[in-house]
């Protein structure tokens, strides 16, 4: 899970915005920096009628979210049922081929397409508590660096988190107390050290680093380690300045 100075400098903006509004700005303005064309960061919900708390940066064709909410396609979209059981970002091309699709799912997503959604990366947003989300990212003509999305699923995950404690101040009311290693080992993976790596600079095995990573996930209810490290930043229990490399 490498980090990057154009990840740590993206979590330092979007901690420092007032409202969810603010984190929207920071992550279109960022993304579109990083190639990428379309972003929809969001609840998996009706994009013009969302519900109180859900998450909703999307910067989708305004004549896509009509049809969409028109249409009632978030009870059918398949990136959003695939998001929901993926455990990796995945393009959607690479995931969406090996699925079963129905004729409407087909038709959402060769309409996507027509308008210049296609061949996302999405990013499933696994956080207890709160609704289905993803982080969907369209690549603009230039194409982006696959080198990039470890960072970017940092980010992703990182925009989701603020936007969703902005929206609700219960958002994060579960903070465990991490020890001192589940810290250390969360701060070096957060930076993009491998466990082999960590249990290098902290001379303890690398089965030892794994199964500290697993507890701090457990503690905070995640399936992803990059959300453990999401958490505790925001929990001040790692700095941002603890995951550069």
């Amino acid at each position: 899970m490498p980090s990057s100075r154009v990840a740590i400098e993206f979590m330092e903006k979007c901690r420092a915005a007032a409202s969810a509004d603010a984190v929207r700005d920071v992550l279109f303005a960022d993304m579109a920096a990083m190639g990428f064309a379309y972003v929809a960061c969001c609840s998996h919900v009706d994009p013009l009628r969302p519900p109180p708390g859900a998450v909703n940066m999307i910067n989708y064709p305004a004549a896509w979210l009509a049809r969409f909410s028109a249409e009632n396609y978030a009870a059918h979209d398949p990136v959003f049922m695939a998001a929901r059981t993926s455990a990796v970002p995945f393009f959607w091309d690479d995931v969406l081929k090996g699925r079963r699709l129905t004729r409407l799912q087909r038709d959402i997503l060769q309409d996507a397409a027509a308008i210049g959604l296609a061949n996302g990366l999405t990013i499933p947003i696994h956080s207890p508590g709160a609704l289905p989300a993803s982080c969907s990212l369209v690549p603009g003509p230039d194409g982006v660096d696959p080198l990039q999305v470890p960072a970017v699923f940092l980010m992703a995950v990182y925009a989701h988190e603020r936007a969703r404690a902005l929206l609700d101040d219960g958002a994060h009311a579960l903070r465990p107390a991490l020890s001192a290693r589940e810290r250390e080992c969360l701060a070096l993976a957060g930076a993009g050290k491998s466990d082999w790596v960590i249990g290098r600079m902290l001379g303890i095995h690398e089965r030892t680093v794994h199964n500290t990573i697993e507890r701090a996930k457990k503690r905070y209810g995640v399936a992803f380690r990059v959300q453990a490290v999401v958490r505790a930043v925001l929990d001040g229990q790692i700095r941002i300045d603890d995951l550069a490399d």
